[in-house]
């Protein structure tokens, strides 16, 4: 029974048609019930408040490990991992996650499935089971989790940013846990870990602490049902949630330069403060106000100085860490080489900037201009698939009132420039005769919003103290003099004070430093045009330059289009130099469109220009009102191209330190990049690349980018708010601009011309094998990518691959993650290659090396055929019904939409009715067919079965990488030494592309 339901409206978007329901069940426990009568998949998440914060010390990452644990058995539902077996075979995923102060924990699945699903997720909270066994299995499981970041930057710095702060304070913690933590400090302390966990959640779970969202098809009373029957069993220990008053970080860990070594090249600067959490403001949103600004890249911005200047190549600002007792306000830049030896001038023109900002004051016109693009972005907010949608709004109940869970802080509307300037005022070095002014405004604030006495001393506090610095390069290497204890991150400290950085300040040069000008790009006409129904999309447009797929929104009633223009261009992939040269013309076009396109994505008209396989695509999606003005603007600096040498500069220096760092690839994706360079026809390795970087100037690319342009061939899609006219007109526009003229840039592609992109057609019965030694040495991990070829593109055979993927997936991370604990990355996926279609393992491991996991692969698959013999036919229809409801769930919005039917036209296979066929041919499949294919193409020793092993050895491994490579070779295994000899060598798929100009309309 529900109690202590209220009144209060729940706000939500204006074009939202979904039912809510808030319920107070009476254990406490709160909830958000959905109903959406279209949804094609419900889902839940409970959100837990409990998080790294409450770990006891001397066991650092229990609340994780806990979070792992609670998937594997319950009372009620014993079996191991049969809850993520239930999940997966509906249609499902799961997961989890944890934070500093919660754990979220949420699954969707088949709506036929969800009452089964929601009562095996409540025993996560009602009656979990803990067995020793699987306690000992999950801590390897969380160590390899921890092992795959200790080489990465993002881990590894944000661990020092913790390390420097009061041992005293949580924050301070190591969070994910590792073997040390987990088993070796326990059990010297005559701890056991198993009966700790236990303690730890039935100390911390309570169901006051939780909230939960439901998301469901059907009626919300139906749904409420369903929900007071599963969760009231949910112990109430009337827990108060965990909160730890005050900063972080004292006046020790405040007014320092930290100088840290990354692992990746590259030169990073950090620049914190402690602020008032502008949660307590979310509607006067003082951190959103100023990170809009100092984050703004316009003319005249900190980052257009920055970039003008040849110091940065991006900035972001905002609130980063943060809870209700404490937050900290960052600036993060990247710096180039250059921006690296005028890091003080950096530093110094951003507090000029801030400066600008408190002497300007709180602008109101900035403020509802703000307002009103996140009032658009609200109320014309893209549906998303329910799985995030309940994450998203769970974790909103922890921290908002009832009426704001579907906004949290998204709609700003309480203009209050003494909050902003407040907050404004924290951002500056300080003096201690500042400080009882600050205070007074703090004591005002505090009186207005009702906060606690605590809260206004946490304020007085702040305004006595100065930010910190983070400065990361690989330039520190060897001149630093401490070492971070959990990810070996080497650091040193340099005190300094208010004098220092006003020194910085005056030395910074004079530059015209000035507020962002009224941004035209917002919409104001949002109606909805009439469109004619369209199934699917149709060739509205075809010509000797281009062609044209158009598809009007029938389904999303938003104001909104999507267009795509892919160039294909062949000069643009014909060696190393012009895939670089390329990759380098499409970040120059972004660099020039900056500071005007950023006033586009911040009124919500994203835009990009990507280099691709044979040439480069232009992307422009959100609101259709002013979209053809940003379309052509980005047109006309295509058509205008000239290199700026500086810029060049920056960006292929930029492109240099992205090519050095794939050597620090985690080996899972090294593997699969390995793949993709021997199966993949006509592409180049990254090693050519950056090898020819080095030797190109700008001149070069002056040269390239009209021969690239001279013959071209534009595939074009547009879709969403945008009739046939229009559509037609802007292509009309594109052709004329690029294609007419006394002079044209382009000409049409000859018949010749028209590129492909074709796959490496492995041998049957053949078992190829590429191995390799991971390029960083520092890491441990190796990796294999086991990969099964099948099948070109073809209706029968995607659902028959599809089907065994689907049933094999959950038995597959089962037996060689959970039991054998190779390793916490652990996957089975399909994988399509330009419609060649096939099935890959995905391992990454510490514990045993990339040969060893090949033969654990080979025997799973062994077993796996037993249990596809002995599968009933009733499981063999829940599956199949599982995977045809998996297809006929809807797009959710017109970008996810236009995803999928522009692979169909980028692939060439053009098979817009996929789905629905695909599921006709489901309906007809048997399980002796789909037992026929699995024994043709994927078990062990099958006739016509085509495996590529890539195997990616770490330095623990290293040794078994020698031994292999002097062995004699099997009959039926192929040692690839060298990828392009072997590519030559090879067959090719025929391609599905390069139809176009006999295509009629």
């Amino acid at each position: 029974m529900a109690v202590g339901k209220d009144e209060v409206e729940i706000i939500k978007p204006r074009t939202d048609k979904r039912q809510y329901r808030r319920l107070d069940l009476k254990n406490s426990l709160q909830v958000l019930l959905i109903s959406d009568p279209d949804a094609d998949k419900c889902a839940a998440s409970m959100n837990v408040s409990v998080g790294a914060f409450c770990d006891p010390v001397g066991l650092e990452g229990l609340a994780h490990f806990l979070e792992h644990m609670l998937f594997y058995a319950s009372e009620k539902y014993p079996v191991e991992d049969s809850y993520l077996k239930y999940i997966s075979e509906h249609g499902g995923m799961a997961n989890a996650f944890t934070s500093s102060e919660h754990t979220n924990y949420y699954f969707d699945v088949n709506p036929d499935s969800f009452e089964e699903a929601l009562d095996r997720f409540a025993q996560f909270f009602i009656k979990p089971l803990m067995s020793a066994d699987a306690t000992m299995r999950e801590i390897k499981a969380v160590d390899s989790e921890n092992q795959k970041n200790l080489l990465s930057d993002v881990w590894r710095l944000n661990q020092l940013r913790k390390h420097l702060s009061s041992e005293d304070h949580p924050y301070h913690k190591f969070s994910t846990g590792n073997w040390e933590t987990l088993e070796v400090q326990p059990k010297a302390k005559g701890l056991d870990t198993r009966h700790e966990l236990i303690k730890f959640y039935n100390e911390h779970y309570s169901s006051n602490l939780m909230h939960l969202v439901v998301y469901s098809k059907e009626s919300v009373d139906k749904i409420q049902g369903l929900v007071e029957n599963k969760f009231q069993d949910i112990r109430n220990t009337d827990r108060n949630r965990f909160r730890f008053p005050g900063q972080p970080c004292t006046s020790e860990h405040l007014q320092i330069l930290v100088r840290a070594v990354p692992i990746k090249q590259g030169h990073k600067l950090r620049i914190g403060w402690p602020i008032t959490p502008s949660i307590h403001h979310y509607k006067e949103a003082p951190g959103r106000y100023i990170s809009h600004l100092i984050g703004h890249e316009s003319e005249g911005s900190l980052f257009y100085i920055l970039k003008t200047l040849g110091w940065a190549t991006s900035l972001a600002a905002g609130e980063g860490d943060w809870t209700l007792d404490y937050s900290f306000f960052e600036v993060t830049v990247d710096l180039t080489d250059s921006g690296h030896e005028h890091m003080q001038d950096v530093v110094g023109l951003l507090f000029k900037y801030i400066n600008l900002l408190q002497q300007s004051g709180a602008s109101k016109w900035i403020f509802d201009e703000l307002s009103a693009v996140c009032e658009v972005t609200f109320h014309n907010q893209d549906k998303v698939p329910p799985i995030d949608y309940v994450v998203t709004v769970a974790t909103y109940m922890e921290t908002y009132p009832p009426q704001d869970w579907l906004v949290g802080k998204s709609l700003p509307s309480n203009f209050s420039p003494e909050i902003i300037q407040m907050t404004l005022n924290e951002l500056s070095p300080k003096t201690v005769r500042e400080t009882f002014q600050y205070h007074c405004i703090a004591n005002n604030l505090v009186s207005s919003f009702g906060f606690d006495t605590l809260f206004s001393r946490v304020i007085t506090c702040i305004f006595l103290l100065v930010g910190r610095f983070f400065w990361e390069s690989k330039q520190f290497e060897g001149k630093t003099d401490m070492v971070e204890p959990w990810y070996g991150t080497a650091y040193s400290i340099e005190k300094i004070n208010e004098s220092i950085i006003q020194d910085w300040i005056l030395s910074a040069a004079e530059e015209n430093l000035h507020l962002p000008t009224p941004n035209v790009f917002i919409p104001t006409d949002l109606s909805l045009k009439d469109a004619q129904e369209a199934k699917f999309p149709v060739l509205l447009r075809k010509s000797s330059y281009s062609t044209l797929w158009y598809r009007p929104d029938t389904m999303f009633s938003t104001p909104k289009a999507f267009v795509k223009i892919y160039f294909n261009c062949p000069h643009a992939s014909s060696s190393p130099e012009s895939e670089v040269l390329t990759d380098i013309f499409t970040r120059l076009l972004l660099d020039y469109l900056n500071e005007y396109a950023y006033y586009a994505q911040v009124a919500g008209l994203d835009y990009g220009i990507n280099h691709t396989e044979s040439g480069f695509e232009v992307t422009v999606v959100g609101y259709n009102h002013k979209l053809r003005i940003l379309l052509e603007t980005i047109f006309q600096k295509i058509a205008q191209f000239k290199v700026k040498p500086d810029r060049f500069s920056v960006i292929k220096e930029m492109v240099t330190k992205e090519y050095h760092n794939n050597k620090f690839l985690q080996p899972y994706q090294l593997a699969m990049y390995y793949c993709s360079l021997i199966l993949q026809d006509q592409t180049w390795p990254w090693t050519e690349e950056l090898e020819v970087l080095p030797h190109l100037e700008a001149e070069d690319l002056a040269k390239f980018v009209p021969m690239m342009l001279s013959r071209t061939f534009l595939e074009c899609y547009i879709a969403g708010n945008i009739e046939s006219n229009e559509a037609g007109s802007m292509i009309q526009y594109i052709e004329d601009v690029f294609f007419k003229g006394s002079n044209p840039i382009c000409q049409p592609l000859f018949p010749s011309q028209h590129l492909t992109n074709r796959v490496v057609k492995l041998e049957k019965g053949k078992n190829y094998v590429y191995s390799n030694q991971g390029l960083n040495p520092s890491d441990e991990n190796s990796c294999l990518v086991h990969y099964i070829q099948v099948h070109r593109d073809d209706f029968l055979m995607n659902v028959k691959l599809q089907l065994l993927a689907l049933i094999a997936k959950q038995p597959a991370f089962h037996q060689l993650r959970t039991v054998e604990q190779l390793g916490y990355i652990t996957a089975l996926l399909r994988r399509n290659d330009f419609g060649i279609h096939g099935v890959q393992f995905i391992i990454q491991s510490s514990v045993k090396g990339p040969k060893y996991i090949d033969l654990r692969v080979e025997s799973f698959l062994q077993m796996f055929e037993s249990k596809l013999y002995e599968m009933t036919s009733d499981q063999f229809k829940n599956n199949v019904n599982a995977l045809i409801d998996m297809k006929l769930e809807k797009h959710k919005n017109l970008k996810e939409e236009s995803g999928f039917y522009w692979r169909e036209i980028s692939d060439g296979t053009l098979k817009f009715d996929r789905r629905e066929a695909e599921v006709a041919a489901l309906r007809q499949l048997t399980q002796q067919e789909l037992i026929d294919f699995f024994n043709e193409n994927i078990k062990a020793g099958a006739p016509r079965k085509k495996t590529l092993s890539v195997r990616v050895y770490g330095s623990l491994h290293a040794p078994e990488l020698k031994e292999e490579t002097s062995e004699s070779a099997e009959p039926h295994i192929v040692h690839i030494d060298d990828i392009f000899s072997f590519r030559r060598s090879q067959p090719l798929y025929g391609s599905f592309k390069g139809g176009f100009v006999q295509m009629k309309l």
